[in-house]
């Protein structure tokens, strides 16, 4: 696991991003006097170019297959690739982006957030039309994907006169 950590910090160009994160390690049982046959890891890799993605890849399946076969043993690798980086659409953003400062005024709406490595099926929404992936300001605390997430009742109404508003301006009666 150590070794797959060098894919990032010595095949990456350091100014593109990317993250190999090993998220789960199963092997043996509670035995401890027991070699275990099988291992199993799994994980997740982000990355926010898709030539980048195509390296990680490679890389992760020729370090594998390496170290496999120097310690003498068989692998399996099951890489899949899961969402692609979510690119928001230039003509989209800028009109949520207004939409938004009619709802909720000019000091509550940013613009230039930094690119981040989330994996979002909406990605895959982005690729077929365009539009813009927005985030909905909940306050401080811990992120959506964090064992102590809180959603903030008290937003709901801020996002309903969002997308109303956005409806309404996107296509208006009349």
């Amino acid at each position: 696991m150590t070794a797959l950590q060098t894919i990032v910090a010595r095949n990456v160009d350091p100014v593109e991003s990317a993250v190999l994160s090993i998220t789960r390690f199963h092997a043996g049982t509670s035995a401890d006097n027991i070699i275990p046959q099988t291992a199993i890891i799994g994980g997740t890799v982000r990355t926010l170019d898709e030539e980048v993605r195509r390296l990680m890849d490679k890389r992760f399946k020729d370090l594998v297959a390496a170290m496999a076969s120097g310690m003498g043993v068989e692998v399996e690798i099951d890489y899949e690739w899961g969402y692609p980086v979510v690119v928001n659409h230039a003509e989209q953003t800028a009109f949520a982006a207004k939409v938004a400062r009619d709802v909720v005024g000019p000091d509550q709406v940013k613009t230039d957030m930094p690119p981040r490595l989330g994996g979002v099926d909406f990605a895959y929404m982005l690729q077929a039309r365009p539009g813009a992936f927005v985030f909905m300001g909940i306050g401080d605390g811990a992120g959506v994907h964090h064992p102590e997430y809180d959603f903030n009742d008290d937003v709901i109404p801020h996002g309903i006169s969002y997308w109303a508003k956005l409806v309404e301006t996107a296509m208006p009666v009349g």
